[in-house]
Order: C-alpha cells, then sequence, then structure tokens
C-alpha cells in the first residue's frame, strides 16, 4: 500500500510541473528544456532556508517561488528576440548550467553528496509524515496549480498567449507587447515548478543535482506532448502515464540497470509514436507538428 501512495504522490508533483509547463509549452507555444532547473530551483533554495535558517515550510516555499521567479527573468529577458529553436537552446543552455552550479558549489550546495536530513513540512503546527498525508499535500499542490494556469488560460492574459503560440507578429501589430507576456509567462511556470521542487525535497528529504538534469526536463516536456499541449487535462493524463506505466517493469524481473534503460526506451518510443501520428497527444489541442 506504501508503494501505491508513493507512486500517486510522484504522479502528482509530476502533474504540477506538467501543468506549470504546459503554461509556456501549450498555451504560449514555447517549448522549454529547462523545468527540472526551477524545480531544483525550489527544491534547493527550500531545504537550504530549512536547514541554514530553520524557516518553516511555507517559508521555504515562498523562498523557492522567490528565487526561482528572479532565475526565470535572467533566462527569458536576454531571450526576448529569439523564437524556435533558438529559444529551446537557451532554455537547454540555462539548465545544463545551473546544472553545473549545483554539482559544482560545493560550499552551498555540497555538490554531488547532496543535501541530507531534510525536515519533513509542518503546516499550520501539524506535521505531515505518513504517505497518507504527503498525497493529500501533494494533490492540494498539483490542485492549486492546475487552477492558476487554468484561470489563467481562460483570462485575457491566456487569450494573449494562445494568439502568440499562433502569430506574434499578429500580437504586435494589435500595440501587445508580447516580450512582456513571454517573461511573465515564464516566471509564473518557473514559480509553480518551484513549488513542486520544494515539496519534493521535503518528501523525500535528500536532494542531489542528478533529480535535476536534462533528461529530467525532457521527461516532464514528454509528459507534457504525450498528454497533450494546451488541454486541461492533458499534462495530468500525460503525468500520469508517464510515472505509473514504466513501473511495470519493475515486476517483470528484470535487473534495476536494464529496467531503468528501458524506461527512457520506452518514454522515447512513445514520444516519437505521438509526434508521428497524434502530434496533439492523447487529449490536447495544439500540436507541435502541425
Amino acid at each position: 500500500m506504501d508503494y501505491i501512495l508513493h507512486i500517486i504522490i510522484l504522479a502528482s508533483i509530476y502533474t504540477s510541473l506538467a501543468v506549470s509547463l504546459d503554461l509556456l509549452a501549450g498555451h504560449a507555444g514555447i517549448l522549454s528544456i529547462s523545468q527540472a532547473a526551477f524545480c531544483g530551483l525550489g527544491a534547493y533554495t527550500s531545504a537550504l532556508l530549512a536547514l541554514r535558517f530553520g524557516l518553516s515550510f511555507l517559508g521555504g516555499v515562498l523562498g523557492g517561488i522567490l528565487t526561482a521567479t528572479l532565475f526565470s527573468c535572467l533566462v527569458s529577458l536576454p531571450s526576448t528576440r529569439l523564437r524556435g529553436d533558438y529559444l529551446i537552446i537557451a532554455t537547454f543552455a540555462f539548465q545544463v548550467i545551473l546544472f553545473n552550479i549545483l554539482n559544482n558549489w560545493i560550499e552551498l550546495t555540497r555538490g554531488p553528496l547532496g543535501i541530507t536530513d531534510i525536515p519533513q513540512p509542518v503546516i499550520l503546527g501539524l506535521a505531515v509524515q505518513s504517505q497518507a498525508g504527503f498525497v493529500a499535500l501533494a494533490a492540494a499542490f498539483a490542485g492549486f496549480t492546475y487552477f492558476v494556469v487554468w484561470r489563467l488560460a481562460k483570462s485575457p492574459f491566456g487569450r494573449v498567449l494562445h494568439a502568440m503560440r499562433e502569430d506574434q507578429v499578429l500580437i504586435q501589430s494589435f500595440r501587445k507587447d508580447a516580450n512582456r507576456f513571454k517573461v511573465t509567462a515564464f516566471a509564473v511556470s518557473a514559480a509553480l515548478a518551484a513549488i513542486a521542487g520544494s515539496l519534493y525535497a521535503h518528501y523525500v528529504t535528500y536532494i542531489d543535482p542528478t533529480s535535476f538534469t536534462v533528461m529530467e526536463s525532457i521527461l516532464i516536456l514528454s509528459m507534457v506532448i504525450i498528454g497533450g499541449p494546451g488541454s486541461p487535462w492533458g499534462p495530468l493524463v500525460g503525468a500520469v502515464v508517464l510515472v505509473t506505466l514504466p513501473e511495470a517493469l519493475r515486476f517483470i524481473g528484470l535487473p534495476s540497470s536494464v529496467a531503468a534503460n528501458l524506461r527512457q526506451i520506452f518514454y522515447g518510443a512513445l514520444l516519437v509514436i505521438m509526434m508521428m501520428f497524434r502530434p496533439r497527444g492523447l487529449v490536447g489541442r495544439y500540436g507541435f507538428g502541425r
């Protein structure tokens, strides 16, 4: 039972990450390969604030949001004139740079040794220690992320993002500052990813740079593409599929090293199939392959 609850918690955390990225990829049409980096910023900020300054869980989450928002501006502001492949490369570069910072700034992050003994969340005097408690907390965070992105998508801000996805020149012809909307979307997406990262750090109580690699960013992007970008349910479906189905490999009896490689093959094959035959994803509204 604990194993099933653990899978539900991970699926909820990845749902938050996929939904946060969908604001960029699905609604604004901006492919980003740096979502794991913003998740890592939230995780490390929250963990360090808790261990070094004794800050509460919610305080650490807020700190992670502020840190991720600041760093998102470092990515989006210089990239406002970039589009398409060039913008993807810029986000990829940020992901690589941040991973190397986390891996080599030993005095702050402890590098490859990681940060241990991260305290579990305490909210309003109540400690979250059981698996059931984390399921409720992870579901609440995922629900909050979903609500924020849903409200933004239905607002005038979201309609501008949709128009920018279709034709950025058209938006500029209506005297809309496309760059401002792009920077804002990056900031909100990064802040929501940081929330998921903070929860992840306090759930597993140990983090290291290998949890926030380029492969993780590609996995999160795959969840959006496979589930369906721009759809209310797409990121949720993609997260559940890519978290739960590969777990079946554990029951085949394969060695863990082989199962890990097969999982990557499964992710890649499913992504290629979806892009070839259904670029809109399982329940999506917008296809990258158009």
